[in-house]
């Protein structure tokens, strides 16, 4: 990383682009500071990639998949993943210290979520890689036809800034897997984990241009990457207005697109549920990673008579949340990731107050230093608010009560995202009934928030379209080819 991590600074140095498994500084020589969260101060400088450093990229990438990735052995690939894998572990406290400085995650929550799921994501497509396979499938009688699946080619990667190790990886390693090549644009404001990641994969032996890293701004480094013609594949995790600009640029050369965006949940409760259960997990549904979290329960549905109960209890739990130091292995809440975000999230505290929520506890910045927001819970909600219809990306919880389960259902599925939502209830039948007719591409049942690299995960609307992890994540990275052996009578 050009020099030892410091406790509030990363180096002196420009920290440079990854391209052909070189450290390269920017081709005009720009660069811009990335911030500590937790202080405001500059972490460190990051080489500025434009349209030229992309191009470089890209072609890097190119190369490397019609030479030697593209010629090695599947198993091959999987047993580079591990060795990444591996090289992660090792250098687990370094990757925790520097996504944490980068943007405000607190420590624990890395090493218990973050980096076991960075590890778990590479170590199963690593185990995927030599088992993608076509099928066989009897169409006439002299004819032998069968499938194979190929990979697609070079993949722009644009990744955001709230977990930026972890859905990094869940868009390298099947990319990877699959025997892509990636040109990653990391978030400007959290590019520091995605760069030691690459050099990493170098290490581990990964040829040169199989993983490229370019961090730069959107409107310039990620615009390049989805408008470059060599570009096969643009998998995004973003804003909706992003993702609907990345559709339309996509157009050019009739890219293959996956998006990945927002969200507004509804993490309901009816009165027949684990009020206890249901309560601490509603708090760490919206207050987890400072809500920064496209699947936050930002919307708690609570049946009319238990109310006041709820809003009591989550109110309890918020000015319990210890917020500090993301350092600081005891904090439970560190700050928002950018003073763009601090001031977006109170300018919507401001919004709820205005258009008449209650606002029950929090609502204002939480000391002069960083971009800290106190856990906010607003009460006795209505479905039309904004609070209600739009993403705030914060800390702030909003309190709708419901009268019945159609009522429920209909404020549930009331948003133009469908993400993901909860239900709490001790009625298996109402949980079946709700299951199935919440728009929404996980539900969680008497849980909120797991995910598994196992299972699909995305959205329709404006939560995007298609589906990472699992086998489904296959299917973004390859292209089936059939093949039609005439084999006479």
């Amino acid at each position: 990383m050009g020099g030892p991590i410091l406790l509030n600074r990363v180096s002196d140095d420009v920290q440079k682009l990854l391209i052909d498994g070189v450290r390269v500084p920017a081709s005009s020589g720009r660069s811009f500071e990335t911030l500590n969260p937790a202080t405001g101060e500059v972490l460190a400088r990051v080489a500025e990639a434009d349209a030229a450093d992309v191009d470089a990229a890209v072609r890097s990438a190119r190369a490397a998949f019609e030479g030697s990735w593209g010629h090695m052995k599947a198993s091959e690939r999987g047993a580079l993943l591990l060795k990444l894998a591996d090289l992660i572990r090792r250098n687990e406290d370094e990757l925790v210290q520097l996504e944490s400085l980068d943007s405000g995650k607190p420590v624990s929550a890395i090493r218990r979520q973050d980096l076991p799921a960075v590890i778990d994501t590479l170590t199963y497509y690593a185990g995927m890689a030599d088992k993608i396979n076509g099928q066989v499938i009897p169409a006439r009688p002299d004819a032998l036809t069968y499938t194979v699946r190929e990979p697609l080619g070079v993949v722009g990667a644009i990744i955001p800034w709230n977990f930026p190790l972890m859905i990094g990886m869940w868009k390298i390693a099947p990319a990877l897997a699959c025997g892509c090549t990636v040109v990653l644009k990391p978030a400007e404001i959290t590019p520091l984990t995605a760069l030691r990641i690459g050099e990493l994969a170098f290490e581990a032996g990964f040829p040169a241009g199989v993983l490229n890293v370019v961090p730069g701004f959107g409107k310039v480094a990620g615009q390049a990457l989805v408008d470059h013609p060599d570009v096969d594949k643009v998998t995004f995790t973003g804003s909706p207005v992003v993702g609907r600009q990345i559709l339309q640029s996509s157009a050019g050369n009739l890219k293959r697109v996956t998006l990945e965006l927002g969200g507004k949940s509804a993490n309901i409760i009816f009165p027949d549920a684990d009020i206890d259960a249901a309560v601490k997990a509603a708090s760490a549904g919206i207050f987890f990673n400072t809500g920064q979290v496209c699947s936050a329960g930002s919307r708690i549905l609570v049946h009319h008579s238990i109310h006041d109960e709820v809003v009591e209890r989550l109110a309890a739990r918020a000015q319990t949340t210890r917020i500090g130091n993301p350092q600081d292995t005891s904090t439970g809440m560190g700050p928002l990731v950018s003073e763009v975000q601090m001031k977006r999230v109170l300018d919507y505290i401001e919004i709820g107050r205005n258009e008449g929520a209650a606002l029950v506890t929090g609502g204002s910045r939480h000391g002069d230093a960083g971009y800290f927001v106190e856990p906010t819970v607003f009460a006795g909600v209505r479905h039309e608010m904004r609070i209600s219809q739009e993403e705030i990306f914060g800390p702030v919880a909003a309190v709708i009560p419901f009268q019945d389960e159609e009522d429920a259902l209909r404020i549930a599925n009331g948003t133009v995202y469908s993400l993901a939502a909860g239900v709490w209830t001790g009625d298996i039948g109402r949980a079946h009934r709700f299951t199935r007719r919440l728009k929404a591409g996980t539900v969680w049942v008497n849980t909120y928030g797991p995910t598994d690299i196992r299972l699909p995960w995305g959205g329709a609307r404006d939560s995007g379209f298609g589906r990472e992890h699992g086998e489904a994540a296959i299917d973004n990275f390859t292209e089936p080819k059939v093949v039609w052996i005439n084999t006479g009578r």
